[in-house]
């Protein structure tokens, strides 16, 4: 799967990972749900470090579409609330 971390780039990452990256994204959405700033902005930077070192970056130039958008390490807690979907940012 290619997944997108915006301002950064893509990385093509096995379906495999994907179980350790829900746990992530589950642990994420309570932070966000119970408003907890400091554990949100740190699962998040977690999940996104996650998924640079168990993925392969593509080249600047390769124009794969991204089958998942993740938030810039910095976006707010509002931004990725926006970005959301029934399930997370990561579906499954």
């Amino acid at each position: 799967m290619i997944v997108r971390i915006m301002g950064e780039g893509q990385v093509e990452l096995a379906d495999s990972h994907f179980a350790e990256l829900n746990k992530l994204d589950d642990q994420l959405m309570a932070e966000m749900e119970n408003g907890d700033g400091p554990g949100f902005r740190r699962t998040l930077h977690s999940l996104l470090d996650t998924v640079r070192s168990l993925g392969t970056p593509l080249p600047d130039d390769a124009l794969a579409p991204s089958e998942l958008i993740l938030p810039a390490p910095d976006a707010t807690l509002e931004e990725v609330r926006d970005m959301l979907r029934d399930d997370g940012l990561i579906p499954g």
